[in-house]
Parts: C-alpha cells; structure tokens; sequence
C-alpha cells in the first residue's frame, strides 16, 4: 500500500489524507458533502470559512486540506453536540488545526462585525418535515424545521463579507426554487454545476455558488458520476482526485 493511503478503517470513511469517522454523527459522509468539499471555489484570499451544519466535518476537513498552505480559520457548527465532538476529533486527527467545531445554532450565532467570511459553505436539510425520523439528531439533520431555506439565506447576509461567497449542494429539483430565493435577498448564482449518476438519469445535484455582485460571465459546468459500466468517470475522478481512495 503507498505510504500516503491510510489503511480502510470502519465507522467512516477513508480518505487519501485522513479518515472521517461518521459513526457518533446524524448524517454520514455522502458523496453530495464530497463533491461540495472538492467543488467550492476558493479565491486567493479567502481566510475566514463558516461551515453550517458541518455534521461529522468532511466538508470543513476538505477544505481544510484545500487551505493548508494559507492561514485560515475555519468555524465548523453544528446544532447537535454529538457531531461537533467528532467533527472535532476528525479535525485533530487529520492535525488540521484550523478547524474550530462549534455546537451552537447558526440562527443564534454572532460574530465580530470586523471577522465576517470570505467563504461559506453547507450541505444543509432540505426535506419537508412529513414522515419523522426515529431520533431527534436525524430529524434536524435531514429536515428544514431546524433551518429552512429564508433562515439560512439570512444567516449567509448577516455573516458574509461583501466580497464573498457562499456555496452549498441542494437535490436538482429544489434549485431553482432557492436560486429565485436569494435573488429576492439580493444574493446573485455566481457558479454552478449540475450533477447526474449516469448518462440516462436525470440531474439529481446542484452545487451552487452566490455572491453579492452579480456575475456577468456566469457559467454552468456540468457532471456525470458513472460511465455506463457503473465506474467513476473520468470527470469524477479529476474532481476528487487529490481526496478519493480510486481503486485502479
């Protein structure tokens, strides 16, 4: 095995540079997080990063690895102590110093007016509350009774620099619906790439990038996971190249 691949561990998720244990979080390592994590685009001086619901922290762990030759600060929250304590854990271990997990909730959470982010990211619940979940945890991970869409729209104006930019992964069909949102909030699509399984599905994932200006050379990339014989594209693979175990 080369010396820079960590032997496969249960419990998690096992990445080039560090594993990501998900067993004590609501919501596991998914491939949405991973594609946000790899995705977000990071202008040179970026410094300041909030992840909301960081959940287990992969996405503040990718970036953390995206950032380390910079100094940074990246404030990972989470409404549930659980998942800030192994977000926390997962942070240390992987010796990514930067990373501060918080348990708090985004809605109460302040900051100086003078340390506000140049990046924010989330994977944030997306679900109507209909069928509940068996526990609390999950409930508020999955659902947005705990943060819905105008919620996280005005946490992002309250805490984003002017000159930054805020990004998140939402199921396709449910983008267009928050695009209109924060245009009405005067918060303006500076990038996206639509993500589908295969050639013969439809779009199932939107990444989504915003910002306080408006984007005139706005571009829409676009994403398939799986060649027809079910392996990882190419495409995929030049994505989470510096992350991902691929088996060759």
């Amino acid at each position: 095995m080369p010396n820079n691949q960590l032997p496969l561990k249960q419990g998690g998720f096992t990445f080039k540079r560090f594993f990501v244990a998900h067993d004590k979080s609501p919501m596991k390592v998914t491939t949405d997080s991973c594609l946000l994590g790899a995705w977000t685009p990071i202008n040179l001086d970026v410094q300041n990063v909030l992840d909301i619901g960081t959940g287990c922290g992969v996405i503040a762990l990718m970036l953390a690895q995206r950032l380390e030759n910079r100094l940074c600060q990246i404030d990972a929250i989470d409404i549930d102590p659980k998942a800030v304590a192994q977000c926390q854990q997962n942070s240390l271990n992987a010796n990514f110093l930067t990373i501060r997990a918080l348990n708090i909730d985004v809605n109460q959470f302040r900051i100086d007016d003078h340390s506000c982010y140049d990046l924010i990211v989330s994977n944030p619940p997306y679900f109507q509350s209909a069928v509940e979940c068996r526990n609390t945890e999950r409930q508020l991970a999955r659902y947005t009774e705990s943060l819905n869409y105008q919620q996280l729209i005005d946490v992002v104006r309250r805490l984003l620099k002017p000159s930054g930019l805020f990004c998140l992964v939402l199921p396709y069909h449910f983008a267009d619906q928050f695009k209109q949102l924060c245009e009405l909030n005067q918060l303006y699509l500076h990038s996206e790439m639509v993500v589908k399984y295969t050639a013969d599905k439809d779009f199932s994932l939107s990444l989504m990038a915003f910002s306080f200006n408006q984007n005139d050379n706005f571009q829409c990339q676009s994403l398939c996971m799986r060649d027809d014989d079910g392996r990882y594209s190419q495409q995929f693979k030049q994505w989470l190249a510096d992350f991902y175990l691929f088996r060759k």
